[in-house]
């Protein structure tokens, strides 16, 4: 294991449109350079800013522009990777297949990610963030609405759902809320979710004053709206006020409390029926913590091909899943318990996701799909490795053996070299 983190040295050049950012920068320190320089640049990458570039950036890159500009890893036009001599290299001195391997395929197997030449992408002065909170019962209709639509809304709207618990002991009861990114002023806005979800009955002037809490009935309802700019909306979805100073980007504090959790993932390609969320409001009812985030795919996504980069999950796909289940005390009994009701959700989900392979997310990595510790196998890691990455696997693994063949650079589910059984 390396530590990167004192390796944060940012480089924007406007004129271009691009950015050298160094591996062990956090996507908040990017960001924050980005918005120093400029009001209408961005940058295509995750929610989360406290993680690493170096990290989501080789995964793939899940964010709330990836409707309208890719994943993070469709935007990396240049990079600086060390192998396993010790040489370093960028695009032009490595061959072409690293430098498809590294964007997306975990550029840990490959060699050491130093830095990264991104492409800034332009967005407008004003954008649109919201939040529209619904109890579960009595909504599953709403919910496979956005099931079947989400995706094919304009690629300048993103609307992702959270699905978690709310309320204690007898008022208890599984909350959905619906939350946007629209690259827009929020007149844009209005129109257009009048048009498609007149649910949220959302009004341009919940944008400019306290969040909405009516609390006649339970579960209470509320609503909140914001146009800001780019920059704010980022702090937004980290759950930030969207005014709030530009330096909270800049944290690396460490949590007080421990936090311990289970996490895996999947994606979907045809609506989930009735039934499937009425199990998923059974199984929320016993657990205290658990969340699901879904974040539709639709958009610019289907139009890059999946075998453009080692990310494969492209068209066909309406939205991706994060499970998520969290506790504070790490005794064997909790933490056993907590691993056993995730992998009955897993398992209880598996008639409405993805098949042949049942797909995942690389940076939402599971150990519970198999490990190659042991021997590094290639026959075994094909058992995940389809699951990451579909049909680019055996490339990932022909461009490992010609870079790494000794296998220096390996985890629990590194991509392995090459072979086939004889």
């Amino acid at each position: 294991m390396l530590d990167l983190s004192n390796l944060d040295e940012i480089n924007i050049d406007l004129k271009k449109g691009t950015v050298w950012v160094q591996a062990g920068a956090t996507l908040g320190q990017l960001y924050y350079a980005i918005a120093k320089k400029s009001k209408v640049h961005g940058f295509a990458g995750g929610v989360c800013f406290s993680i690493g570039t170096g990290g989501i950036i080789s995964g793939g890159g899940i964010g709330t522009m990836m409707r309208k500009f890719g994943f993070a890893a469709d935007n990396v036009v240049d990079a600086r990777v060390m192998d396993v001599n010790g040489k370093i290299f960028d695009r032009k001195k490595m061959k072409e297949d690293l430098f498809w391997a590294i964007r997306g395929g975990g550029g840990a197997s490959f060699g050491v990610i130093l830095a990264w030449k991104l492409k800034l992408v332009p967005v407008p002065e004003k954008v649109t963030s919201f939040t529209v909170y619904k109890k579960l019962e009595g909504n599953q209709n709403l919910l496979q609405k956005w099931e079947n639509i989400a995706h094919q809304l304009p690629d300048k709207l993103l609307i992702r759902v959270v699905i978690q618990n709310d309320g204690t002991g007898n008022d208890k009861y599984v909350e959905i809320f619906f939350q946007a990114l629209f690259l827009g002023p929020v007149d844009e806005l209005i129109p257009l979710l009048k048009e498609k979800f007149p649910e949220f009955d959302l009004e341009k002037k919940d944008c400019f004053q306290e969040p909405v809490v009516d609390c006649s009935n339970r579960p209470c309802i509320k609503k909140e709206c914001r146009e800001s700019s780019w920059i704010g909306s980022v702090l937004y979805f980290y759950g930030r006020r969207t005014n709030e100073s530009l330096e909270v980007l800049l944290e690396k504090s460490i949590p007080t409390q421990k936090n311990y959790f289970k996490a895996t993932s999947d994606f979907v390609k045809t609506p989930v029926p009735e039934k499937g969320w009425k199990m998923v409001e059974r199984l929320f009812l016993e657990e205290e913590r658990p969340q699901m985030i879904m974040e539709p795919l639709g958009g610019v996504l289907d139009e890059i091909l999946e075998s453009e980069i080692p990310f494969p999950h492209r068209k066909g796909n309406l939205y991706n899943i994060q499970y998520l289940v969290n506790w504070g005390d790490n005794s064997e009994s909790v933490s056993s318990q907590k691993i056993a009701w995730m992998r009955k959700l897993y398992k209880e989900m598996e008639p409405y996701v993805a098949k042949n392979p049942r797909t995942a997310y690389l940076n939402y990595r599971d150990l519970d799909f198999g490990t190659n510790q042991e021997d590094y196998s290639y026959s075994k890691a094909k058992v995940w490795g389809e699951k990451y990455f579909k049909g680019n696997f055996e490339r990932l693994a022909k461009v490992k053996s010609k870079v790494d063949p000794n296998n220096f650079f390996r985890n629990e589910q590194s991509i392995p070299p090459y072979h086939t059984d004889s």
